[in-house]
């Protein structure tokens, strides 16, 4: 079965996890909510582990760049031995190999739910989460350089992921040429979550029944999550961060960020943030 994969992608901090559980959940036939340390059902495309074992390399052994041409075959690869449509998440840029494939292979997509969030709020959430300053994470999120699991020194449980700027990691994917793609707010996911997860669940060719929506949302609930954390951990937390679940608040940058910080991230990403409802056309920040 060719082309089954959908993709859910973002920046990181962006509310991909909460999404992937509700999937997981939607997927599952448990009589409760899904552990959060068995996201099987909706694996992450960069993991080392199911890398090595599909290429049977050790990535240690490889470039960042020679493992990211062999990325499209492998997602070829597991799309031909898929029975059943596969969902994986993704926090790379839509972006080209050296041999000018994209990297998540056009032959082994369906298509795209892009989940995209505030760049005030990402730029908190992504600070608490690799344990740097404001400043440091701002300017990184400008930087079309960046990229994750990049360092030589470190062996990462995941692959290189690069990521370029939010802006550009934005548009890369809702506007890359020929891509089913399904743009999402994190704020909508909140503020209208039974239409806003209904409508992707129907974009994603899950099921349409209310009832098994509404339950799949009460099973992933920030509650439900933070309890899970608090008694089990969760493996995917950076060992810099308290904890991968936060309050998953909208607006937390107006008690975080300096006024100094505000202008600097909507200096950067003003164009995008207002082409997606973050500001209005007077430069008012509107979330």
């Amino acid at each position: 079965m060719m082309g089954d994969i959908v993709w859910l992608a973002s920046f990181p901090k962006s509310g991909n996890t909460w999404f992937r559980v509700f999937v997981a959940n939607l997927l599952s036939g448990s009589a409760g909510p899904v552990g959060i340390n068995g996201l099987n059902s909706v694996p992450h495309a960069c993991g080392r582990e199911e890398f090595e074992g599909a290429v049977g390399v050790e990535a240690s052994d490889l470039a960042a760049d020679e493992i990211e041409v062999l990325r499209p075959y492998l997602y070829d690869h597991i799309a031909e031995k898929a029975e059943e449509r596969l969902f994986l998440k993704i926090h790379d840029a839509y972006a080209h190999t050296s041999e000018g494939r994209p990297i998540v292979s056009e032959k082994a997509t369906a298509g795209a739910v892009y989940i995209l969030r505030n760049p005030l709020d990402v730029a908190v959430s992504f600070a608490h989460h690799v344990g740097a300053d404001f400043d440091t994470v701002i300017s990184r999120m400008a930087d079309t350089e960046l990229a994750l699991c990049s360092s030589p020194a470190s062996l990462h449980s995941q692959l290189r992921q690069r990521l370029s700027s939010w802006s550009r990691h934005v548009t890369s994917w809702v506007d890359a040429p020929g891509l089913r793609v399904h743009p999402m707010r994190y704020e909508d996911m909140h503020g209208s979550s039974l239409e806003t997860f209904a409508g992707a669940a129907r974009f994603c060719g899950l099921t349409e029944n209310p009832g098994r929506i509404r339950e799949a949302l009460e099973r992933s609930s920030f509650d439900e999550l933070h309890r899970q954390e608090r008694e089990h951990g969760f493996r995917e937390r950076s060992p810099r961060a308290e904890c991968f679940f936060r309050a998953g608040k909208i607006g937390s940058w107006r008690d975080e960020l300096t006024q100094r910080q505000v202008r600097r991230v909507v200096e950067d990403h003003g164009e995008v943030m207002l082409r997606f409802g973050y500001l209005d056309e007077n430069g008012e920040i509107l979330c």
